[in-house]
């Protein structure tokens, strides 16, 4: 497994967890600092998949 997909796991779920806490205390900052953690984990995870993936083909 490609230690993007575990990198990007590790940022979704900070991410999710500062947008929470943003909502819960109405920050918005904190909010959209997790929301724009988040997505980037995902897209680092979804680049992981798609190494992977490469490997696996050649």
């Amino acid at each position: 497994m490609d230690k993007h997909r575990t990198e990007g796991t590790k940022h979704e779920i900070k991410g999710a967890v500062k947008e929470g806490i943003g909502k819960v205390t109405n920050n918005p900052a904190r909010e959209a600092e997790g929301k724009i953690e988040k997505h980037a984990g995902k897209a680092e995870k979804e680049y992981g998949k798609a190494k992977d993936e490469a490997r696996k083909n050649h």
